[in-house]
């Protein structure tokens, strides 16, 4: 088991801390608030611009929801598409590790 959780951990480090288009920080926060969405305690979210919000949320709770037209809206919105794509990534992983910690202990018989 910690073979895999070495690998999420590089994971976020190469998803969170690496260059991109946007900066480390938020995508910090976007990944925070979607593991916060996804019922993982911790460390609240940081500032996330409006507009932007709405995107990591949507993510969170209802990804196969997201359309041509949300992404077309935040390219509007000044956000590049390489922007879209880190942001999205990041807000995945959050959720994702986020339910997938909770299963984990739900298997160990823990409660979160």
């Amino acid at each position: 088991m910690n073979r895999y959780l070495d690998l999420v951990e590089r994971l976020k480090e190469s998803v969170l801390n690496s260059r991109g288009d946007t900066d480390p920080a938020l995508r910090r926060a976007v990944e925070a608030r979607t593991a916060e969405l996804s019922g993982e305690p911790g460390a609240p979210a940081g500032e996330i611009p409006p507009g932007l919000r709405e995107h990591v949320d949507k993510i969170a709770r209802h990804a196969y929801t997201i359309t041509d037209e949300d992404v077309a809206a935040l390219k509007a919105a000044g956000w590049s598409e390489d922007a879209i794509f880190e942001i999205s990534i990041a807000a995945a992983l959050g959720a994702g590790v986020a339910r997938l910690e909770r299963g984990l202990s739900a298997l160990r018989g823990v409660t979160p």
